[in-house]
């Protein structure tokens, strides 16, 4: 049976893992760090890991600069709660529009997070995924894209 502190927990846990996407997508570095542990250690696909908050918040900076947008949603969660400590498992999608490339990377994986209650509240302790598949297309070859918008872009440009 599942308690309602438990729901509350399961609750907050995915605030978190929402309030992390939202903080890369839109690089609000400082309110990211927020959601991870000092020893916090993350593993994205083949490609990237880092141990410690300082070094996810600055291996995430340095992949995702201004000239990259990024998509990253996370659905169906799996959350078991134990005490102050919680395993969750959640199914990404994720897009990475690269303009100057004229470049498209999607796909999707399933995420794979640890978290601990510290302080009172909740933060990620792992995290990491691995791929189900990853795409790339080339934006010549889909002669009616075109960005209007771009939240990244300085003031005046796309």
């Amino acid at each position: 049976m599942t308690t309602n502190d438990r729901r509350d927990d399961v609750d907050a846990i995915k605030s978190l893992k929402y309030r992390y996407l939202r903080c890369v997508d839109l690089r609000l570095w400082d309110e990211l760090a927020g959601t991870l542990a000092p020893e916090v250690s993350a593993s994205y696909g083949k490609r990237l890991s880092y141990t410690g908050r300082d070094e996810v918040v600055a291996g995430l900076k340095g992949q995702m600069t201004d000239d990259v947008i990024t998509e990253h949603q996370a659905h169906h969660p799996e959350i078991e709660v134990d005490g102050d400590t919680a395993t969750g498992r959640w199914y990404l999608q994720d897009r990475v529009i690269v303009p100057a490339f004229d470049t498209m990377i999607f796909g999707s994986a399933f995420y794979e997070d640890t978290y601990a209650r510290q302080d009172g509240r909740w933060v990620i302790t792992s995290t990491g995924y691995k791929r189900t598949y990853e795409a790339m297309i080339n934006l010549k070859d889909v002669p009616s894209f075109q960005l209007t918008d771009n939240h990244l872009a300085p003031a005046g440009g796309q």
